[in-house]
């Protein structure tokens, strides 16, 4: 069997283990899926009118400004169990078993991330689809909506591959679990609750080159039809440079564990 192949089978083998311990305890998933759309609903319904009518419309127009954004947060706040779920593997002893065996080293990782990045996409979909029932109304078409998606995807392995390096640096799981926190805040602090020109100066320089805050431009010019100019080259770049710097830091962490 080639390297390849091997290589393949591993990371399939890992990612299935990742996805029965999702299934196996439930309890962190359903907290981190169900405070986005926590977040969602008390925007909408206790902010959204005042805030609203700061965008230039009521309720409705805040849902469609506002959800772009809480999509990010899922998937910020499901990669934090991610980083959890990589420090247990670190300091329970699981890992020096799995050196043991003859299974493609990176496999380990690679599991968690696309085990993450599937779980990330399924609470972005039932997000979406809550909004959806709450008055979120986008015009896009069916290249939009693939666009939109790929551009999510494309967060999520950046945003996981730095979560999978943050786990393997934290000396505990519960030191894992408040390291990803500051992503969590990201949305507030860019264009993802309101538009950044509302911001004092200081603040509104630091929102508009935040990493996030072209990827919710982005989604949101995807999904809703407003402009994106260069966001969208800047966010991939971000994701891009993310996911890379993530990635080469996890493996030189991983190695030398």
């Amino acid at each position: 069997m080639s390297t390849i192949a091997l290589a393949a089978r591993d990371s399939s083998t890992m990612v299935r283990r990742q996805l029965k311990r999702v299934v196996r305890y439930p309890a962190m998933t359903v907290q981190l899926v169900v405070t986005p759309i926590i977040i969602l609903l008390l925007f909408v319904y206790v902010l959204g009118g005042t805030l609203g009518s700061g965008i230039g419309g009521g309720r409705a127009a805040y849902v469609n400004y506002v959800v772009p954004g809480i999509l990010l947060m899922t998937a910020a706040m499901a990669s934090t169990g991610t980083a959890v779920m990589v420090a247990t593997d670190m300091t329970e002893g699981i890992i020096a078993r799995f050196r043991t065996m003859r299974i493609f080293r990176a496999s380990v990782l690679t599991g968690h991330v696309v085990a993450s990045v599937i779980q990330q996409l399924l609470g972005m979909a039932l997000l979406a689809g809550i909004a959806l029932a709450i008055g979120f109304r986008p015009n896009a078409g069916v290249v939009e909506w693939l666009a939109a998606i790929g551009m999510l995807t494309l967060f999520a392995v950046a945003i996981t591959w730095l979560s999978v390096a943050l786990g393997l640096k934290s000396p505990t799981p519960e030191a894992a679990g408040s390291a990803p926190m500051p992503l969590i805040l990201l949305p507030f602090l860019g264009s993802g609750f309101v538009p950044t020109d509302s911001m004092p100066t200081v603040l509104r320089w630091f929102a508009e080159y935040q990493p996030f805050t072209p990827i919710m431009e982005t989604v949101r010019g995807l999904l809703l039809g407003t402009p994106i100019g260069n966001s969208g080259l800047i966010a991939i770049a971000w994701c891009a440079g993310i996911a890379a710097v993530s990635y080469l830091w996890a493996k030189s962490i991983f190695n030398k564990a």
